[in-house]
């Protein structure tokens, strides 16, 4: 049955920089089922979208919500605690001598460094829980900066599950990864998404190879705006792909549930 408070939502977000629109009318759902891609070529303003889902960046006019929680209503530093981020940004931000534990505990209190806060027992047990669920709690004390790609893209997920966020977003979580860390990534994300206990996600990517087999719901942006939205069969097509990517495409869902795409005029 569809709960009527959603996990996150957003209405009508327009986003304005240096008189420039990046973002124009956008409104997107994430119910707490929902396993969510956002696709679209680069300048369409996934990535802006996802800081002001993240609550990063504040709309220019628009509502956003976090389990009826309204941004500009409510104190932003706690309810942003509800929301487990990832980003090539945010991972350039941690410091590269900080062990992988505390990359993981510090996202307790949103913060980068560990001594900006206290933490307790409860605290390490959790982040130790977090870096096991992602496969990577052997590396625990091992410095982030000596982490491969792969790894420091599990240690991330795993500081995105510190808090039990009631969602997870994920801004183009394979990029600086090669075609194996890529495929080891998307096999982790395959088992967050077939998790009906895990808490609902969206990710953002170029490539629709990447999206894990069991995502539900697709999002198409272009030129600041959600151009189509919804279950992930009904939205993705060769006709929406191409016209996403102003580009002749072919899209193929394989037997596995992945999709693969390719140039039309080939």
């Amino acid at each position: 049955m569809r709960n009527d408070l959603a996990a996150l939502s957003v209405s009508d977000i327009v986003l304005r920089r240096d008189g420039l629109e990046i973002l124009r009318g956008a409104s997107l759902r994430i119910d707490h089922e929902d396993r969510w891609v956002l696709i679209g070529a680069n300048g369409s303003g996934k990535t802006s979208l996802m800081r002001v889902m993240a609550l990063y960046d504040h709309p220019t006019s628009g509502t956003v919500e976090v389990l009826g929680e309204r941004l500009g209503r409510t104190d932003v530093r706690e309810l942003r605690r509800k929301i487990g981020y990832s980003s090539a940004a945010l991972a350039d931000q941690l410091r590269a001598d900080l062990s992988a534990h505390d990359v993981v505990r510090t996202a307790r209190h949103a913060a980068l460094e560990p001594w900006w806060h206290r933490y307790d027992q409860v605290d390490d047990d959790r982040a130790a829980e977090c870096l096991d669920e992602m496969g990577i709690g052997h590396h625990r004390n091992r410095r982030f900066g000596t982490l491969s790609s792969g790894e420091q893209q599990r240690v991330l997920l795993a500081r995105t599950l510190m808090n039990d966020p009631a969602i997870i977003l994920l801004d183009e979580p394979s990029a600086r990864l090669d075609l194996g860390g890529r495929e080891q990534l998307v096999a982790t994300l395959q088992d967050l998404a077939a998790d009906p206990s895990a808490p609902p996600f969206a990710m953002v990517t170029h490539h629709v190879d990447e999206i894990p087999a069991a995502v539900s719901h697709a999002a198409l942006m272009k030129d600041g705006t959600i151009m189509a939205s919804g279950l992930i069969g009904d939205v993705l097509d060769s006709a929406s792909i191409s016209e996403c990517f102003e580009t002749a495409l072919l899209l193929e869902r394989r037997d596995d549930g992945r999709f693969s795409a390719w140039g039309a005029n080939r």
